[in-house]
């Protein structure tokens, strides 16, 4: 089922990378590993793989510079790897345009969970939706458009530049207009399990989102934080 999904996988611990590289090819993944960070721009760019797994400590050029420099031209999902458990270095992974970050040591098989989560994201089909506008794959508000087929947003007329959560959370916030969508709900929707009461992906995510609407602008604040429940997308100014 997987075999057409190819994984560049950049890690400079050998025995890491190779252990890992089994364990994905095993669950039916096709794997290559690249070990030193000058190279990977040009290996990405040329091979255009389908999925990114990305170390942040790399000889040669850092994976949170690799990320930033990528993500304009390379539109596959990136994962980041660091054994680095700061929340800082999380979220400057995520601001770069990282889809998802993994603490080492990795444990397989959340890797695999998270990669798979990813992929459902980048190929995942449209969803019923709940409001009264346009039809399931275009909704407007106002001067707000989003193609779900595309996985498109329009700010009056000009394209919004998104990650795949970023375009994950506006998509469920938009068709869910004018009700309250509870972190949990919002967690297990877009990464594919339960949510741990703990991890901010949501709020990190919801907060990047708001950057790129203008933060202060009437677009962000029509994404409304309530307290003690969760997120509400105002459709109407």
């Amino acid at each position: 089922m997987n075999k057409s999904t190819r994984i560049l996988l950049v890690e400079d611990d050998e025995n890491l990378a190779k252990l890992t590289a089994s364990y994905l090819t095993k669950n039916g993944y096709e794997v290559d590993i690249e070990s030193d960070g000058d190279n990977v721009i040009e290996r990405v760019l040329s091979e255009q793989p389908d999925f990114l797994i990305l170390d942040v400590m790399l000889p040669g050029k850092g994976g949170i510079d690799i990320c930033r420099e990528l993500r304009s031209e390379y539109h596959g999902p990136i994962l980041m790897l660091t054994a680095l458990t700061e929340q800082v270095d999380q979220i400057v992974g995520l601001e770069m345009g990282a889809d998802d970050y993994i603490c080492k040591p990795i444990e397989p098989r959340l890797l695999l969970a998270r990669i798979k989560a990813l992929l459902r994201m980048a190929n995942r089909e449209t969803l019923p939706i709940n409001v009264q506008q346009q039809d399931e794959n275009y909704l407007i508000f106002d001067d707000i458009e989003i193609d779900n087929k595309g996985r498109r947003l329009y700010l009056s007329g000009k394209e919004v530049a998104l990650t795949m959560p970023e375009y994950e959370v506006m998509w469920l916030l938009a068709k869910h207009a004018g009700t309250i969508l509870s972190r949990s709900m919002m967690f297990k929707e877009i990464r594919g399990f339960e949510y741990d009461g703990i991890n901010r992906f949501v709020d990190l995510t919801v907060s990047h989102l708001r950057m790129k609407l203008g933060e202060d602008s009437e677009y962000a604040n029509r994404i409304k934080t309530i307290r003690g429940q969760g997120y509400l997308f105002i459709p109407t100014r």
